[in-house]
């Protein structure tokens, strides 16, 4: 029977996640979480079933540590609502999920991982698509320009900077991935259409 300890369950994802950027999902064993978690051996088995449990559970961590607090998702409400506003908060996301390279380097190879598991893809394809509904929500309902397609867009646009930025930093320097977030913004306002995202 699994255990419960929700602190421990968290620390032991949080060794996944180490283990998944560092190492790859080939990778990831249970022996190598409770390395990285510094408990005893076996440990990581006694909270998750299985690796394919251990999978599925660090694809929601990765999430839960992502997720905005309160005092950030307030600031979307504040000043005008303009384009200079949904810039700022593209840099903020940018920097925020920059700030976790553990995740968003594991987030990937979970997502490789998934092309062999269908389960996993399951789950990542309900919380990736409850993140994208989440931030068009928001989006929309704190009257930023912009519709549900250049949320999409952007979040798209973005993952892929994110990207480049960790996997390879001297690609584009701090000032030119700057400039393209607000280039990005600029044109996808500049060019909105109506047509509905699905």
């Amino acid at each position: 029977m699994a255990r419960s300890n929700p602190e421990r369950r968290a620390a032991l994802l949080d060794a996944a996640l180490e283990v998944l950027a560092e190492e790859g999902a080939r990778g990831l064993t249970f022996r190598a979480v409770d390395q990285r978690a510094a408990v005893p051996a076996g440990t990581a088995s006694n909270y998750f079933a299985n690796r394919d449990a251990l999978l599925a559970q660090c694809a929601n961590r990765v999430y839960e540590r992502l997720e905005p607090d309160a005092d950030t998702l307030a600031q979307g409400l504040e000043g005008p609502r303009d384009a200079a506003r949904v810039t700022a908060l593209m840099h903020q996301v940018v920097d925020r999920v920059a700030a976790f390279p553990t995740g968003f380097l594991a987030l990937l190879e979970l997502r490789l991982a998934a092309l062999r598991r269908p389960e996993l893809r399951e789950v990542l394809t309900r919380r990736i698509g409850e993140d994208i509904r989440f931030n068009t929500d928001y989006h929309l309902a704190t009257g930023l320009p912009g519709d549900a397609t250049t949320v999409q867009l952007l979040i798209l646009a973005l993952n892929w900077l994110i990207l480049e930025r960790l996997t390879l930093p001297d690609l584009f320097g701090a000032e030119h991935r700057t400039a393209l977030v607000d280039a990005l913004v600029a044109r996808l306002l500049a060019g909105e259409n109506t047509t509905p995202a699905n």
